[in-house]
């Protein structure tokens, strides 16, 4: 069977605060919005562009999300692609595309309840992530994506 791969990596800014659920089981599921932006020039004149994307967490990163980003924030996420579809009141249906994430990196000191500075999930629960994870934003920096597709974060900056 061929391979495949559902990734997404995004670096952005909330658009809105985190709201914070919990389903009937006690999971936790935080949903927020990230914009992001790209720039091109034509003829003389820089043009930008803004994309914005459906975000969800679930258990304990939905619950450190909840407490740790606010609208503006400055974040960095990394997920997979997940459309959901539904027949809302009226018998439309609906779709809505979401990247489900389970990694996030707060970029700026944007956070709540005294939190500041860059934190990382991965820092504060070694036991729940891999071992080839970003750490900090110097490393965001340095970062080669060639690097990241191939599962190797460690050596950055000397290729």
């Amino acid at each position: 069977m061929a391979r495949s791969l559902n990734k997404v990596i995004l670096i952005g800014n909330l658009t809105r605060d985190v709201e914070l659920r919990y389903t009937p089981q006690g999971a936790a599921v935080a949903a927020f919005g990230v914009a992001t932006n790209r720039q091109w020039k034509v003829a003389d004149q820089v043009k930008e562009a803004t994309e914005f994307h459906n975000i969800v967490a679930w258990n304990k990163l939905a619950e450190l999300c909840g407490q740790m980003l606010a609208k503006g924030s400055r974040v960095y996420v990394e997920g997979r692609l997940q459309t959901r579809d539904w027949v809302d009141q009226t018998g439309a249906k609906k779709y809505r595309t979401e990247i489900v994430i389970d990694e996030m990196i707060v970029l700026n000191g944007k956070a709540r309840a005294g939190e500041g500075g860059t934190e990382d999930y991965n820092a504060t629960h070694p036991a729940e992530t891999s071992t080839n994870e970003v750490t900090s934003t110097d490393d965001l920096a340095n970062l080669n994506i060639d690097d990241v597709l191939a599962g190797d974060t460690g050596a950055q900056g000397d290729k």
